[in-house]
């Protein structure tokens, strides 16, 4: 026998080409040598043996497959994988880099810093293609962290809880107003002898407008705090049927907010000028915590603070915030950054609106004697106008402004100042 014959041929470790590349780079060499190291072997033994068992390996040897070579497989039929090497966690970023180039702490640090990705989608319609995590910043009441963990820390830590304090405070000191005060009524008996205070046009402005309001507030204080009051009554399942339906009522009448509050303003700006008796009324504080109400025009200062501060100034930002949210503002790509800004301001508006409309509600039903009356069918009594809004009362009597400013619906009725209970004008 030769000497191929008297031991053994080693045979060559069998090492799948992938699994080189995810071993450390000196392993990848030893595994190189020891196989070049048995093939060398191999070859020398045959060529001493020239035939024996040498030879009768070499005829058993299987043929090469037609069409062998490289070909396609799933990396998830791929074993043993790279997290398999008994020190995986211990290899450095440059190790794992070899074996994993997508997962090392250098890369990783790169995506929650904010830094910008390859992405094949144009950069005017997708600019945050390339960014998995936000960049870093800092919103008033957040660390620096990330955009969207910030917002989170603004959205939960300070609008939610001191929202939800700002709306109890105010109901809470209006019913103690209320029973403390209670309803602000009249001094002297009525009339009988009726003014329009607002025209048919002038209520239903109002009407939808505070329809439309009222919808927006309920939904929105459902959506955002009804998780604490509603989720444990209702359930998880009935509870998101019912944010999911208000969400989409939500959506949907805010358009219609917009136009009621457009109509709003064009409507009631004249008679919400301010005049130097404004300061008067509320130097006195309206006469609401005792003495005579100060007189006013069609509109006392109050009133008039709720106009230009609700409506107009608070109702501006809500709506241009909204129409945002909405996706309905031409000319923006609608980024992850801007949508967080325009919900934390969103919501601080309506918030601060929402309290400011609570009091003028309040003021409009339970507070004060013959004020919804006049709202829903639009006269009030000549001493409602006298002891509320002298200044007003007199311009009237003094013929500067009509006591009916509309035409009635029914041609037959008599002309205002018209009798009622059966005393006449």
């Amino acid at each position: 026998m030769g000497a191929a014959d008297q031991a053994p041929l080693e045979r060559p470790e069998r090492i799948h080409p992938r699994e080189l590349s995810r071993r450390p780079h000196e392993r990848h060499h030893q595994h190189q040598a020891s196989v070049q190291g048995a093939v060398d072997d191999r070859a020398a033994g045959l060529r001493g043996g020239g035939g024996g068992a040498g030879a009768g390996r070499r005829a058993t040897a299987p043929a090469p497959q037609a069409g062998a070579g490289i070909r396609s497989q799933n990396i998830f039929d791929v074993k043993p994988e790279a997290s398999a090497d008994p020190n995986y966690l211990n290899q450095t970023n440059g190790e794992r880099n070899k074996v994993q180039p997508g997962n090392n702490a250098p890369m990783w640090r790169q995506v929650s810093g904010g830094v910008t990705g390859y992405s094949s989608l144009p950069v005017s319609e997708a600019p945050e293609a390339g960014n998995l995590i936000q960049r870093f910043v800092q919103y008033p009441g957040s660390r620096f962290t990330n955009a969207g963990e910030a917002w989170r820390q603004v959205r939960n830590n300070w609008i939610i809880p001191y929202g939800a304090a700002l709306l109890f405070v105010t109901l809470l000191a209006l019913a103690i107003f209320y029973f403390t005060r209670g309803t602000i009524r009249l001094h002297e008996p009525e009339t009988g002898r009726k003014i329009e205070r607002f025209t048919p046009f002038e209520r239903a402005t109002h009407w939808s407008n505070a329809i439309a309001f009222v919808t927006l507030a309920i939904s929105g204080i459902v959506m955002a705090f009804g998780k604490f009051f509603l989720l444990p009554i209702l359930g998880s399942s009935l509870f998101g049927y019912l944010a999911y339906v208000l969400k989409t009522v939500h959506n949907f009448v805010g358009p219609l907010f917009v136009v009621t509050t457009l109509f709003m303003i064009f409507t009631f700006i004249r008679s919400n000028w301010p005049r130097k008796e404004d300061f008067t009324w509320l130097r006195h504080g309206g006469g609401l915590f005792g003495g005579k109400e100060p007189a006013s025009h069609r509109f006392n200062a109050g009133e008039k603070a709720v106009f230009w501060g609700g409506v107009l100034f608070l109702g501006s930002i809500v709506i241009g915030s909204g129409l945002f949210l909405d996706k309905l503002l031409p000319g923006f790509v609608y980024t992850r950054g801007e949508m967080q800004v325009a919900h934390m301001v969103h919501a601080v508006a309506t918030l601060l609106m929402m309290a400011m409309i609570m009091g003028h509600i309040y003021i409009g039903t339970l507070g004060m004697t013959g004020a919804y009356k006049a709202m829903r069918e639009g006269y009030v009594d000549e001493t409602w106008a006298r002891e509320h809004h002298k200044l007003w009362y007199d311009d009237i009597a003094a013929g500067k402004i009509p006591a009916q400013r509309s035409t009635p619906s029914d041609a037959s009725a008599p002309a205002r100042p018209v009798t009622v209970q059966g005393t006449s004008a």
